[in-house]
């Protein structure tokens, strides 16, 4: 399913999920004003502000940082170009007015040339990931496997996670699910109301009401085309992977990233998992739940530009960003209801341009890694849940026209 879809379906939640919530009684656990909030976490009038700091409304794990800060060079100032629209030209600060940006950061050379927080932002805000916790749980799953936790990328699912021999997981690969390929039964379509979707069950349940756990439908779903056949986006593949992370490392899924990426990787400020539960009960988001402060972010994009690499250290295995960042291009019949180009191991192919890659979010979250320049892109969005058509297409536009931008000398 396409980005821009699942923002369209989503916006189904904003005007619906109240409803449904009120046909309930509540049950232990978050209360009713909490639960309200939760429900208006996508409402584009104040998602400018919800996108951040979540782990005051929603269940969370905290990611310590630990060790030396890795610096961050500072390079000459980039002079930001002019975006073009409709026959206009515009200055950097109307474009991210106009792409509803947070906050966004651009490194050259492994130097800091722009940096900017909007809307009552600043370097201590916690920004949501959304699904670019894909690619973090991606670099994951390349530490596991370079520690011999994880054996092969071509061992089934079920032989970390026995409960998943059952169903459809069963005869999925862990590269198969880290390609969007398992062949599960699953749409990433949330239609909330009287007899919602899967994918909107689980939105409620787990991650609103904190009644499920977001992976345990993954135990008994069914199986729609033969794995590795067929690309299909589906947060519950990398609610798996989570899964078999904790199980393969015997640690839980925040433990694993502080002590494995988040330390190492010299973080400046601590970092947090949302959660589908209180401790004890509940596990960490990995699909979709990271939060981290801006600078942070720019540095695991840095990181893969550099090979995973960084703060003096090989934290991620030689080569598995290669690994991660090789595309399987979209078929012809599902370019065509695509957003992007291709799609490696929960990483995309957003564009042309030759060797880059992005980890994504919904509403705009975006990691840029643009090799050929040296450049990385952060930019930390509000996007209403149904976006104007135009909106991906100019964000990408004006990131090409950074990287375009030679540095000042």
């Amino acid at each position: 399913m396409s980005i821009r879809l699942w923002h369209a379906v989503l916006a189904a939640s904003v005007a619906l999920a109240p409803m449904a919530a009120s046909a309930q009684t509540a049950p232990a656990g978050p209360s009713a004003a909490v639960i309200s909030m939760r429900e208006q976490w996508l409402n584009p009038a104040i998602n400018s502000f919800t996108f951040r700091d979540t782990n005051n409304v929603f269940e969370s794990r905290d990611v310590p940082r630990s060790g030396p800060v890795a610096p961050l060079a500072t390079g000459a100032p980039l002079a930001m170009p002019q975006h073009q629209s409709g026959g206009a030209t515009m200055p950097y600060a109307a474009w991210a007015d106009r792409t509803f940006t947070n906050a966004l950061l651009v490194m050259k050379d492994g130097k800091v040339v722009f940096e900017d927080y909007r809307n009552k932002s600043d370097a201590a805000t916690h920004f949501i990931s959304f699904s670019m916790a894909k690619t973090i749980t991606a670099l994951l799953v390349g530490i596991a496997l370079g520690e011999h936790k994880i054996r092969s990328l071509d061992d089934k699912a079920g032989a970390y996670v026995p409960e998943l021999k059952a169903g459809g997981y069963g005869d999925a690969t862990i590269r198969q699910i880290l390609q969007m390929r398992s062949g599960v039964d699953y749409e990433e379509r949330y239609d909330f109301g009287e007899h919602p979707s899967l994918a909107a069950t689980i939105h409620t349940k787990a991650i609103v009401r904190n009644e499920m756990r977001f992976a345990d439908p993954a135990v008994t779903i069914g199986k729609k085309t033969a794995p590795g056949s067929t690309f299909n986006y589906a947060t519950l593949d990398t609610a798996v992977l989570g899964w078999i992370l904790e199980r393969a490392t015997g640690e839980k899924l925040e433990t694993y990233t502080a002590s494995r990426l988040w330390g190492p990787l010299g973080a400046e400020a601590g970092a947090f998992w949302m959660a589908d539960g209180p401790p004890g009960n509940g596990r960490a988001l990995n699909g979709m739940g990271y939060n981290a402060v801006l600078r942070d972010f720019a540095r695991l994009g840095q990181m893969m530009l550099d090979g995973g690499k960084a703060n003096g250290q090989q934290i991620v295995p030689a080569g598995w960003v290669g690994q991660m960042t090789t595309m399987i291009p979209f078929t012809a019949d599902y370019a065509k209801k695509a957003e992007f180009k291709g799609y490696g191991y929960q990483t995309w192919q957003v564009d042309n341009e030759p060797g880059a890659y992005s980890a994504v979010g919904l509403a705009g979250q975006f990691i840029y890694v643009h090799p050929k320049t040296r450049t990385v892109i952060v930019k930390l969005s509000y996007n209403p849940p149904v976006e104007p058509e135009w909106l991906t297409p100019e964000v990408l536009d004006y990131f090409h026209a950074i990287v375009r931008t030679p540095a000042a000398r």
